[in-house]
């Protein structure tokens, strides 16, 4: 009956780190402003590319080094570092999430999603919905 109880308290324990494990490694949604101000903590920001301003790649160089500024939802403009290849079509994207925290005045990116704009025109969806009603 003893080791019944040990078993379920290790069980018990193991979930209750993992759940830790798991909430430590999620990081809140912010502005570049709130990612400055905790440079400590992991942030994630949503905003868009600056198409006129430089990005860096130079996969002969360094092939896990990407550059590039964006703009978070309150229009305020910093360079973010990603230490990963440049994905591909990355101009096309209409709204850039990056995962990381500000070492200064720039965005150190461990992960990035983009949300690429649908290949299908209007005019295309509207006849897609007319030929299957």
């Amino acid at each position: 009956m003893k080791s019944k109880y040990i078993i379920i308290a290790i069980l018990i324990a193991v979930s209750i780190g993992a759940l830790i494990s798991i909430a430590s490694d999620m990081s809140a949604y912010a502005s570049f402003a709130m990612a400055e101000q905790n440079q400590d903590q992991k942030f994630q920001v949503v905003g868009y590319l600056s198409k006129d301003k430089e990005m860096t790649y130079d996969p002969e160089v360094d092939p896990n080094y990407f550059s590039f500024y964006m703009k978070d939802k309150k229009d305020l403009e910093r360079k973010v570092v990603l230490l990963d290849a440049k994905p591909q079509d990355f101009e096309r994207s209409e709204e850039i999430v990056v995962t990381g925290q500000m070492k200064g005045k720039e965005f150190h990116a461990s992960k990035m999603l983009m949300k690429c704009p649908s290949k299908y025109t209007e005019e295309e969806v509207q006849l897609k919905d007319m030929v299957y009603q």
